[in-house]
C-alpha cells in the first residue's frame, strides 16, 4: 500500500479534550514521524503540528477522529509526490 507524507494541523481550544486527543495520537503512533506543540496562553489555544507517513485513508481517518473532538479543529495537507513506500499490513 502506498503512503503519503503529510502534516496535520490541530487547534485545541478545549483543554478537556487533551486526553482524548492524546489517545487518538497514540492509536496512530506507528505512522507519526513527529509532533510539535505550541501553547498560546494569551489566546487560550494550543497549536499542534503532526508529521505523518501513512496511506491517505489512514491520515484522513486520524484527522476525522481528531476533528470530531469537542473544541478541536484539524486539517491535513499532503506532499505532492507522496511517500511511495510500501507498507505491509500485519494483524
Amino acid at each position: 500500500m502506498e503512503t503519503r507524507i503529510g502534516a496535520i494541523s490541530i487547534l485545541v481550544e478545549d483543554p478537556e479534550s487533551a486526553e482524548a486527543l492524546n489517545a487518538v495520537l497514540h492509536e496512530y503512533a506507528s505512522c507519526i514521524l513527529g509532533r510539535m506543540g505550541i501553547p498560546y496562553r494569551e489566546k487560550s489555544v494550543n497549536i499542534i503540528c503532526v508529521a505523518v507517513d501513512a496511506p491517505t485513508d489512514v491520515i484522513n481517518a486520524m484527522t476525522g477522529k481528531i476533528g470530531r473532538l469537542p473544541g478541536v479543529s484539524a486539517k491535513a495537507i499532503y506532499s505532492r509526490g507522496g511517500g511511495s513506500k510500501a507498507v505491509s499490513e500485519t494483524n
